[in-house]
């Protein structure tokens, strides 16, 4: 095969692993979705359909800004929410990349890119990722592993009451009792090989 003729059939391959499978790329998405289909608790985005790649933006080696959420349906008596982005395939246990909790109840959506550098914001309190630091950290899977990020929202009959850098442990023992409702967002990432 001429080399020119390697050379664009690689790039090809490339272009569609990135745009099919990969952390797929493209700019901010608008701060809330559209109601989903369907009644009960449920948490979309804007940003990424349940079982998508999440937008470049959104990963460690994008940008790494939270996406934007949008809730519908919380059942009656929500008082809080309770936010945590994890990584079920990372080795061992998992791996939690956002823990935000007493969220208020009264709120219905966060926008994109909430600050890392406040540990109490207006959506809530950040908690401490296994990075061992506060807010998002967006995914990051190893280069040719594809791994799925689950963005969990609890309805809580009562907020945790926990202060800021609290550890996903802490908040769900803090949460036992007082789920009344969860809904769960799916996204996955692909890093290609270098």
């Amino acid at each position: 095969m001429p080399r020119f003729q390697a050379l664009s059939y690689v790039l090809v391959l490339f272009g569609a692993l990135l745009g099919a499978g990969g952390c797929s790329r493209s700019g901010p998405a608008s701060s809330t979705a559209p109601p989903p289909e369907g009644k009960g608790f449920q948490l979309v985005s804007a940003a990424f359909k349940d079982g998508d790649s999440v937008p470049s933006r959104y990963i460690n080696d994008g940008d790494d800004r939270s996406p934007p959420l949008t809730w519908y349906n919380a059942p009656k008596g929500t008082r809080a929410f309770a936010l945590i982005c994890f990584d079920p395939d990372a080795p061992g246990k998992g791996f939690t990349h956002w823990v935000l909790y007493d969220i208020p109840g009264t709120t219905s959506s966060l926008p994109e890119g909430i600050s890392r550098d406040e540990a109490e914001t207006k959506y809530g309190i950040q908690g401490s990722n296994d990075f061992g630091r506060l807010g998002y950290i967006g995914p990051s899977p190893p280069a040719g592993s594809r791994h799925a990020y689950h963005f969990t929202l609890y309805a809580l009959d009562t907020p945790t009451g926990l202060k800021s850098g609290a550890t996903r442990g802490d908040v769900d023992a803090a949460m036992a009792g007082h789920i009344l409702a969860q809904a769960v967002l799916k996204g996955t990432c692909l890093r290609p090989k270098p």
